[in-house]
């Protein structure tokens, strides 16, 4: 099977504009392609994981990827998917995001040797002119077309800054940009960039003429890769000191039974066979699904050492052997009264509830155990020196913590 057709076939191909002339391109290790990376942490997360391993996959077959920080669009934002406008970022909080996105990214890309290649849109959408710009660009672009893109129906409601309303007009600019500074012929993004992407296209067609090529893709269910990032707690981050190791296995761990072979297909290299096979699992089988998938992917993104230690660690402790390598929660001296903390407080301070209200509930519906034991009380509490050693707590099936208080 081939490139293309395994993209196909793994569920993440949703739309292209031609997909005869994509197919020979991706297939003959011809295409210069883009997927542009909004700096908006200083670390990316599972919603950016899908497009990585699409990186890799193309890079494998002998295509070269360009990794586009959007130095310059992030100074904007992006209103795509959003019902209010994003916060404001310095530029210096932008360079240092991007900056930690390279690092990241060159788990899965080869930047050696010009095999790919990392850009930067400020360096040419800082300096613009602006009545250039709108001589230049502005020209191509239909007001009314632009207002039926989806990304800026869902804003009208509340009010599009003129700010946003740009953003399609940069991305655009920064497909003719990377055509003819990189040679770049192809384009990927999630569903929601669909309209910003042919925006792109077609100033390249009319800039340059009807025989430029240029491409469009788009990944089927990145909007679903999107909400992959997102728990109760916040984002799962690729960085281990925001997401350890064995949260980052836990968190696939816990996907659910209707995700767990999509997930398998599009976001592993395992080969497409051997996935089929799986299929027909069920029950206590689909367990282990879970734990490949976790597994596989703990090994991209940290190390099969660390792999390893997440998956020995999670079997032990969901087979009340032992606590593991589980990740830590450190108390504060003032979360302490008269020597104790309360069960409300640790659950809050350690993060596995978001509130004492759902920590209370939590207690009072049996879901809250310490070093095995349940706990019933919302009063329980414990002292300096227990904390000292350190205790095991588990909030419902899933969520652990090992809650300690070091003192002064």
């Amino acid at each position: 099977m081939q490139v293309y057709e395994e993209l196909v076939a793994r569920g993440l191909i949703a739309q292209v504009t031609n997909e005869e002339e994509i197919r020979k391109m991706v297939n003959n290790g011809q295409a210069v392609f883009y997927i542009g990376f909004d700096p908006t942490a200083d670390s990316l997360h599972v919603g950016h994981f899908m497009a990585l391993c699409l990186m890799k996959r193309l890079q494998m077959a002998g295509n070269k990827p360009i990794a586009l920080i959007g130095g310059g669009t992030a100074m904007v934002g992006d209103p795509s998917g959003r019902s209010d406008m994003r916060q404001m970022m310095t530029p210096e909080t932008i360079q240092h995001n991007g900056d930690c996105f390279k690092k990241q990214m060159s788990k899965f890309i080869d930047f050696s040797d010009g095999k790919a290649i990392m850009a930067n849109n400020a360096d040419w959408l800082l300096d613009l002119n602006y009545v250039g710009l709108l001589r230049d660009v502005g020209a191509h672009f239909s007001v009314n077309r632009m207002l039926t893109a989806e990304c800026y129906k869902k804003r009208m409601e509340k009010g599009l800054s003129f700010l946003e309303f740009n953003y399609m007009i940069m991305q655009s600019y920064d497909f003719l940009m990377l055509y003819q500074k990189y040679g770049c012929n192809m384009q990927f993004g999630g569903d929601d960039q669909w309209s910003n992407m042919l925006g792109g296209t077609e100033l390249i067609r009319r800039k340059l003429g009807k025989d430029a090529h240029a491409m469009t893709i788009t990944l089927l269910l990145n909007s679903e890769g999107n909400k992959m990032g997102k728990t109760a707690k916040g984002a799962v981050w690729l960085d281990s000191d925001k997401t350890s190791p064995y949260e980052f296995y836990q968190y696939w761990r816990n996907v659910s039974d209707a995700d767990v072979l999509k997930c398998l297909r599009m976001l592993t290299f395992l080969p497409l066979e051997q996935i089929d096979e799986m299929d027909r699992w069920e029950g206590s089988q689909l367990n282990e699904a879970k734990e490949i998938l976790a597994y596989e992917l703990t090994k991209l993104v940290h190390s099969e050492e660390d792999a390893k230690k997440a998956q020995t660690s999670a079997r032990s402790l969901f087979a009340g052997g032992g606590e593991g390598e589980i990740p830590t929660a450190e108390l504060a001296a003032d979360d302490f009264r008269d020597g104790k903390v309360d069960i409300l407080t640790i659950l809050n301070k350690s993060g596995l509830a978001p509130s004492r209200a759902e920590a209370r509930r939590n207690v009072q519906q049996g879901g809250v155990l310490v070093d095995g034991e349940k706990v019933t009380d919302i009063a329980a509490s414990y002292t300096e020196e227990q904390l000292k050693a350190g205790i095991v707590v588990k909030r419902g099936k899933k969520n652990f913590k090992k809650v300690i208080f070091e003192g002064k």
